[in-house]
């Protein structure tokens, strides 16, 4: 249950003085620091920061917009603490999630967060059968395997000297994408599927 600030300033401002005197009240015990524009999500200390925090952890920010630019981050960067239980103050906006009115802000957020996600999901949907309806669709590209050392290891597995598990393991395959392959070079062996 660790007190944990984040402060941030724009390489234009410099000073994070005020930031810091906020941190001293709430008793912050740990203070994450980056100057950095906020609209660059990629973060060092946002991003350690989000690895440090635990559950039953506060974190505390001076405003929303030390944490985000945008509505949409916002909202995403909100939804990650709130997945992870970890408590927010935001001394500006005057939100605390430890009361109920904090909580109820929080609760906004993910909804906001789940409806961008269904909305992504949605929009993705109707390209795909739009493509679809004009001839251009082509599915999701297959990753690339190595066929030549497929078969190598396909050998030992025939030789009994590894199992199939063994081999999708090492070339990174699913058990169905695995079997769809060797069945298709015909160097399958479908006596010992179920093997280990």
């Amino acid at each position: 249950m660790a007190i944990i600030g984040y402060v941030r300033v724009s390489t234009l401002e410099q000073n994070e003085e005020r930031q810091l005197t906020i941190m001293e009240q709430y008793k912050v015990e740990k203070v994450f620091s980056e100057k950095l524009s906020g609209k660059n999500t990629e973060r060092p200390e946002l991003k350690r920061m989000l690895e440090y925090v635990r559950e039953d952890d506060t974190l505390v920010i001076e405003s929303y917009s030390r944490l985000a630019r945008s509505t949409k981050d916002l909202i995403l960067l909100v939804d990650q603490l709130n997945a992870k239980g970890v408590n927010l103050i935001s001394s500006k906006e005057n939100i605390d999630t430890n009361t109920p009115q904090g909580r109820l802000m929080f609760t906004i957020f993910a909804g906001l967060a789940e409806f961008e996600r269904e909305c992504t999901l949605q929009r993705q949907a109707e390209g795909i059968a739009e493509a679809k309806k004009r001839g251009v669709y082509k599915g999701r590209i297959p990753k690339p395997y190595d066929e030549v050392l497929l078969r190598i290891e396909c050998e030992k597995w025939r030789n009994g000297e590894q199992t199939a598990t063994s081999v999708m393991r090492k070339l990174d395959m699913s058990s169905n994408r695995f079997y769809r392959i060797v069945n298709r070079l015909g160097i399958g062996k479908r006596s010992l599927r179920n093997d280990n």
